[in-house]
């Protein structure tokens, strides 16, 4: 490959193209990526592209650079298991990990048709309103976006969310009886993509989650991840059988 080559080679590109690599299954999490200098062999690009492509995919979670090592695919974070209802600072103190909380916005407003619709409330009916960030050991692995029942939860908007979850403030103060989920593919949108950072457009995993207490909707909440650093695990048996 020309030196002319060398120079124009972006590091978007080879970032790019690790991405898709790890994505697409041929680099699996925990398998150890090749050097720098084998990086640069394959791309024909200079060493600081590769440089900053790594350090890049390693501040968004999707590798480990370990000193001495190498750089490493990074495990996938499970998130909540389709099959259950948890508290995410649940979940990731589990994993032995520290979880920390940027808050967007809290606030009361008045709730959309589509709003009030999924809450079984009349339109125009004052809901709570949390958008909050919820980090890793400091990545963003979720941003939540929830509308809650003031009925249920009539002191929400007094919470420090740095300190305690709207999952854990709803547990407390309305048991959950029944809930409903549903798991799709988005883009990112230029608001998603700068809060979770991640490139616009790119995938995430959004579950759409309502949760019920005693006959009445509790909250509504979107929650989305980054596609590329997460799975959804679930798990059942069945009654009876060997």
């Amino acid at each position: 490959m020309t030196a002319r080559r060398k120079r124009s080679l972006s590091y978007e590109t080879v970032k790019v193209s690790i991405q898709q690599r790890i994505s697409d299954g041929g680099w699996e999490p925990g398998v150890r990526l090749p050097s720098e200098r084998e990086l640069v062999q394959e791309f024909g690009c200079a060493r600081m592209t590769v440089h900053r492509a790594l350090r890049e995919l390693e501040a968004e979670g999707l590798i480990e650079r370990r000193q001495g090592s190498g750089s490493y695919v990074a495990e996938l974070h499970p998130i909540s298991n389709l099959l259950q209802v948890r508290d995410i600072h649940e979940e990731i103190a589990e994993r032995g990990h520290q979880h920390t909380t940027r808050v967007c916005t809290v606030a009361r407003e008045k709730a959309a048709a589509e709003v009030a619709t999924a809450m079984r409330l009349r339109k125009g009916s004052t809901v709570y309103r949390c958008r909050l960030v919820h980090l890793e050991n400091g990545v963003p692995i979720q941003f939540e976006d929830r509308h809650v029942n003031p009925a249920l939860a009539p002191d929400l908007l007094e919470q420090d969310f740095t300190a305690v979850t709207p999952s854990r403030v709803l547990f407390e103060h309305a048991p959950l009886t029944e809930a409903e989920q549903v798991v799709e593919a988005v883009l990112a949108t230029s608001e998603q993509a700068v809060l979770l950072d991640v490139p616009e457009g790119s995938a995430l995993l959004m579950v759409s989650r309502r949760t019920v207490s005693q006959g009445a909707v509790a909250s509504i909440a979107r929650l989305y991840h980054p596609g590329s650093r997460f799975r959804l695990v679930g798990s059942f048996s069945v009654p009876g059988a060997t």
